[in-house]
């Protein structure tokens, strides 16, 4: 994480002013004034802050060397190792000759990849020691669900108390916990492409949004309709409203239809290719991940991270009104992220998945290779994000959230790994929605603040 934390402060804007003020090496002035202004302090204090980073990682080489850990551990610790002095020359000529264009993209991506080492090595390290070598499942799970039982829905008598239960139900249809999430992908969305665009108004976010919140609920009753009998029998979605019968087949579809078309409208109304993005959000998720992904490939997760990753892509349209880089990089940490995130929850319910016959992560690969996956995922994400911080409009308030959430976050799968628990699947999977709300909303903050 101290790579890391390099790695995302150099990549900000706010980092390349300071190495504008500061433009000798290794301190200021002749090469060995001191500062004189607090832009220099910062450049400074990040080339020291290098220095303390490069002593732990040659503690760490040394730790590995001395207590014989395997080859591949110790191959990525010497490839990390022998980056990162070329990552300080690097740094060098950044800090004397400034900041263009493919000095700092290569300097950016030998950070990258000195940090990818790191994570490979201590991924490899923690499915030694705490792996188990005999959980390797391979076939796909058949299900194994009790029969189905008849449902008397309770419905209260009382007219008020039976409208409350009735607005409940539906309420429920529409997923209401993946909204906000969602709908804060979109903001950051929206919030990014602001730095490139001059689109961003009250009645643009309103629409967005409305037309966000909207396809979700469709996806999410569509999702209920199509899933009704299996939910019926799995422990988790037994008491979901079309499961217990609460709503009638004919309502839910009619109420996911009116839902969709409502949102396809506000998104026209923002602009053509918002709209054509909301009514694929719509039949990628309610189609292709439920009926196709979910019960045939153990990759349903990560395929269909793109259902979350579209709402980045919608937000940003809806500004630009066109598909640009900064939308697309703010979709690929959703999409890299998705899997670190609900494999957690795909352990907690592996026995529950297994019954329904769906073959997730741990059910057909094991618990220890899904738990190497997330970190995997993990390292992955947080490389998207720190290539993210790039981006113009994004300083130290996203750097910084991005270290802290992400050492929370990785703090809590290393904590799995040893624990192998179900509540400690549930840690994870809370600290990845800490995570990933933060960073989003730091992406708001930061751009809106320009």
């Amino acid at each position: 994480m101290g790579v890391y934390l390099l790695l995302l402060v150099g990549a900000t804007t706010a980092l390349t002013d300071a190495a504008a003020a500061c433009t000798a090496w290794p301190v200021c002035g002749d090469g060995f004034a001191a500062p004189t202004t607090a832009a220099g302090w910062l450049a400074v204090g990040h080339r020291l802050a290098a220095v303390v980073v490069g002593l732990l990682g040659v503690a760490t080489l040394v730790a590995g060397l001395r207590t014989g850990v395997s080859r591949r551990v110790l191959g990525a610790m010497v490839v990390a190792g022998v980056l990162y002095p070329v990552q300080a020359g690097l740094g060098a000529l950044v800090a004397v000759d400034g900041a263009g264009t493919t000095l700092s993209t290569v300097h950016l991506a030998v950070g990258m990849a000195i940090f990818g080492g790191l994570v490979l090595a201590l991924a490899w390290t923690l499915e030694s020691d705490t792996g188990d070598p005999t959980d390797r499942p391979q076939e796909r799970p058949e299900p194994d669900l009790p029969s189905e039982r008849p449902h008397e829905p309770v419905v209260p008598t009382d007219p008020v108390e039976r409208a409350k239960a009735t607005a409940n139900a539906y309420f429920r249809l529409m997923k209401p916990r993946l909204m906000w999430l969602l709908c804060l992908v979109a903001s950051a969305g929206m919030a990014l492409a602001a730095t490139t665009s001059t689109g961003l108004s009250p009645a643009v976010v309103l629409a967005t949004l409305g037309g966000g919140v909207l396809s979700i609920g469709a996806s999410g009753t569509f999702n209920h309709v199509l899933e009704r009998d299996i939910d019926r029998r799995m422990e988790r979605t037994s008491d979901r409203p079309l499961a217990v019968d609460l709503v009638p087949v004919s309502h839910a579809i009619a109420f996911g239809v009116a839902l969709a078309v409502a949102s396809v409208a506000l998104f026209a109304w923002v602009n053509t290719l918002a709209a054509v993005l909301g009514v694929a959000a719509i039949l990628f998720y309610s189609v292709v991940y439920t009926l196709i992904l979910k019960p045939n490939t153990v990759q349903n997760t990560v395929i269909g991270g793109a259902a979350g990753a579209l709402p980045a892509l919608i937000g940003w349209v809806a500004v630009t009104g066109s598909i640009g880089f900064g939308g697309l990089l703010l979709a690929t940490v959703i999409f890299l992220w998705t899997p670190a995130h609900f494999y957690n929850l795909a352990l907690a319910y592996k026995d529950d998945y297994a019954r329904g016959g769906f073959p997730m992560m741990p059910v057909v690969r094991g618990e220890t290779t899904t738990r190497k996956h997330i970190l995997w995922y993990l390292g992955a994400t947080l490389v998207a994000a720190g290539a993210l911080a790039a981006l113009k409009g994004l300083g130290l308030v996203y750097a910084l959230t991005s270290v802290v959430f992400g050492a929370v976050f990785l703090y809590f799968v290393v904590r799995l790994h040893y624990e192998q628990t179900e509540s400690a699947a549930f840690r994870a999977f809370h600290a990845s929605n800490a995570y990933l709300g933060m960073l989003l909303l730091a992406v708001v903050v930061d751009t809106l603040a320009v």
